[in-house]
């Protein structure tokens, strides 16, 4: 069986209610990674979850680890989040430096993904910061050191670049829109298979022994919204994407 690991597709929001003279704060607690999990178990695939907040102390740590995996997405999370476990960060011990060894399991043969959204490729305020790691290096993906964000609140389609490959084969030219996407362009290798606008949106490398794939936009809302979420569509580009970095496609 494919065994997945995504990693982020969670947050914590805190408000501040004000109430005349008086005030409270309160915190809630979201997850966004029930579209991708839902279509992949639907699929066969086993997939295992990592929410944000518990990245940085358990994300995989040694080449074992990792080969527990076919295939690894990170969606929503920041480098630093893989890159500083609380080891270094509160205690000033060294530790392995995660995003070498997450593309030296590329090159050996894993597969990644990279999907959009604030904390992903550069990021709001360019603070999810996978410009210029050993990450950017093996993704499709020529990441901007600004912030690469793309805003469409009017609703942009996609439109399949390259028919012949069996991510998208069969899937109609045009597919729903999405509300916003990761800015990127593609390394010489690259292979696009789907643009937004006159950017990428699906993009597929191989690398050494491995697979990368970069998807632009959001897995679920709020850049892919349900109109896209529940299209047929969605449920084949992802289980392919998942079957094709694992080489079983």
């Amino acid at each position: 069986m494919t065994h997945v690991l995504v990693a982020g597709e969670t947050w914590v929001s805190e408000s501040t209610h004000y109430k005349g003279f008086d005030s409270f704060t309160t915190t809630t607690y979201h997850t966004g990674f029930e579209p991708l999990r839902d279509v992949l178990v639907a699929d066969g695939v086993e997939v295992d979850h990592l929410p944000a907040h518990d990245v940085p102390r358990l994300f995989p740590g040694t080449p074992g680890e990792l080969a527990a995996y076919d295939v690894v997405v990170l969606s929503d999370i920041g480098a630093n989040s893989i890159l500083l476990h609380p080891d270094t960060w509160l205690e000033s011990k060294k530790s392995v430096n995660r995003l070498d060894l997450l593309a030296d399991w590329v090159q050996h043969g894993g597969g990644l993904a990279m999907a959009g959204g604030y904390l992903s490729f550069q990021g709001i305020e360019a603070k999810a910061a996978f410009s210029g790691t050993a990450v950017e290096r093996v993704l499709p993906a020529v990441i901007s050191r600004y912030d690469d964000r793309v805003e469409v609140p009017q609703g942009l389609p996609g439109v399949v670049a390259d028919a012949a490959h069996p991510i998208v084969a069969g899937l109609p030219a045009r597919w729903p829109d999405l509300l916003g996407y990761n800015r990127f362009s593609l390394p010489d290798d690259a292979r696009l298979l789907a643009a937004v606008g006159e950017d990428p949106l699906l993009a597929v490398r191989e690398v050494g022994a491995g697979r990368t794939l970069a998807w632009a936009s959001d897995i679920a809302p709020h850049w892919c919204p349900e109109e896209f979420t529940m299209w047929d569509g969605y449920s084949a580009i992802f289980t392919r994407a998942v079957r094709w970095l694992a080489k079983e496609i």
